[in-house]
């Protein structure tokens, strides 16, 4: 098979001359510089996206302190109206963002619809649900009467105010929604940043939110390096910020909130998330699961497992097996439909890769397939298998975020749920096994902030999300978000 072909409106979005999304429109920067989207499946420069000012932020967040005072005040019906209307906008357009999205981040095409769009739809339409039901509390204090007054009391909770989301360049469209529809559906306004790597699909949400009928200020996008995002973060005319990234990035946004002024911060960071295998896995179930844990997306994703325990009379047959079913992958263009495994996604996180490989050769591990980087212009990766020494290999301890399955044999329970817990970090972690009762029995033992059985990486946005130690704080999806995206306010009476 071939190459898709292009969408005239994708190739016409391309070619225009990008600037900021600020109060409900299209602006040119302040700035001068320029900023290449590159295409990591070959190299060639997409657009050029602004480097945002200082003067540039200022606007935005002034726009997003008018946009939060009309949108604060609207209905929550009106919200949700709002909010679904644009999750079917997103699919409306869905053929147009998946392209931009493979083209700036080289995620295979069937993966950018499904997930980037389609799931994106779908958790829009969840939260849209919430804007309704945000409620507080009512009730009786304890207070001794002294002249016959009573007292009542009750909650409230309020849009904590303009929120900074700061999306990473793996899921640019996906994340972002997550956090506009946070924001949005309780009443906050909310400046969302991407990566300079993968900017372009916001440009065109930010369209079709206004489209939808989001007032003017309520979504802003500034596009630029990471000074932008500090700059914002900084701001005092913000409230929150929602961040999405590496551990370091993430302990360097949470210090700068709360060194502002106190702002609020949800974190949600990476990991060296472990992945379990029982003895009594079948062997097929098991390669499908390292594939699935490990290398969707080519394993840029925050919860991908990167660890492997596998007890040691079956790991042999387990790495034997896996290595014959990744050569069988097509490797190629990501706009191909029948590419099975692309790129990664930038240039810098290719050349990360490669050091990662030089290091685990130069400590001894075994590399059992893949273990090199492409030397054309594109960004290609070797779907990888290793087989560490020990629990102090680099690539045991050391966030990958790439298509890198790490794998250590082990023989006892007690000695697997010890390597699975010798970590900073707690994002997520899956057990596989067909043994439900000790399933059940090891997973209060498991420290991650989401744990899965006999799956890996999948998410519902009705299921809370986020990690444990440092991997984050705060928690997205389900309820749990409105506690991260409201204050509450305690109202008392006496009468």
């Amino acid at each position: 098979m071939s190459d898709i072909s292009l969408l005239p409106s994708v190739t016409a979005f391309l070619a225009r001359d990008h600037g900021l999304y600020i109060h409900g429109e299209t602006v040119a920067s302040q700035s001068a510089t320029r900023i290449a989207v590159v295409n990591p499946a070959n190299g060639e420069t997409l657009a050029q996206v602004a480097d945002a000012s200082q003067v540039d932020v200022e606007r935005a967040v002034a726009s997003s302190r008018e946009g939060f005072q009309a949108w604060s005040r609207t209905s929550p019906a009106a919200r949700a109206s709002v909010l679904l209307r644009l999750a079917d906008l997103l699919e409306a357009n869905r053929e147009e963002l998946a392209q931009l999205e493979t083209l700036q981040s080289g995620k295979l095409i069937g993966i950018a619809r499904a997930f980037e769009v389609e799931q994106a739809a779908h958790f829009l339409r969840y939260y849209a649900g919430w804007a309704t039901k945000i409620t507080g509390q009512t009730i009786t204090p304890s207070l001794p009467s002294f002249a016959g007054e009573r007292y009542s009391a009750y909650t409230l909770r309020e849009p904590i105010g303009v929120v900074v989301g700061i999306v990473p360049w793996n899921f640019a469209t996906m994340i972002a929604i997550w956090k506009l529809a946070s924001a949005l559906t309780t009443g906050c306004s909310i400046i969302l940043k991407p990566s300079e790597f993968t900017p372009l699909t916001l440009l065109r949400i930010a369209e079709l939110a206004s489209e939808a009928g989001l007032p003017a200020g309520a979504l802003n996008v500034l596009t630029g390096a990471g000074t932008v995002g500090k700059a914002l973060v900084e701001h005092p005319g913000t409230d929150k910020v929602s961040f999405t990234g590496s551990v370091p990035t993430g302990i360097a946004v949470g210090q700068t909130a709360m060194g502002a002024k106190l702002t609020r911060a949800t974190l949600e960071l990476g990991g060296k998330n472990a992945v379990a295998f029982l003895p009594d896995v079948p062997l097929d179930k098991a390669v499908e699961g390292v594939i699935e844990a490990g290398f969707l997306h080519s394993g840029q994703i925050c919860a991908a497992g990167e660890r492997f325990y596998v007890h040691r009379t079956r790991i042999e047959p387990l790495l034997e097996a896996l290595s014959e079913r990744l050569g069988q992958l097509k490797i190629g263009s990501p706009l191909d439909e029948s590419t099975q495994f692309g790129p990664v996604a930038n240039k810098p996180h290719q050349r990360k890769l490669g050091e990662l490989f030089a290091t685990a050769r130069a400590e001894g591990s075994q590399i059992i397939h893949g273990g090199r980087i492409g030397d054309g212009p594109g960004c290609f990766v070797d779907p990888t298998v290793i087989l560490a020494r020990s629990p102090n290999d680099t690539l045991l301890n050391q966030e990958t975020f790439g298509p890198v399955a790490t794998f250590l044999p082990y023989d006892t329970e007690d000695e697997l749920l010890h390597l699975m817990n010798a970590t900073p970090y707690g994002l997520s972690a899956s057990l596989w096994t067909n043994d439900l009762a000790k399933a059940m029995r090891l997973i209060p033992e498991i420290q991650a902030g989401t744990l899965w059985v006999n799956m890996h990486t999948l998410l519902d946005p009705a299921v809370p999300f986020g990690g444990i130690k440092a991997s984050g704080i705060g928690r997205e999806f389900g309820s749990a978000f409105i506690d991260e995206f409201t204050e509450l306010k305690s109202v008392m009476i006496r009468y």
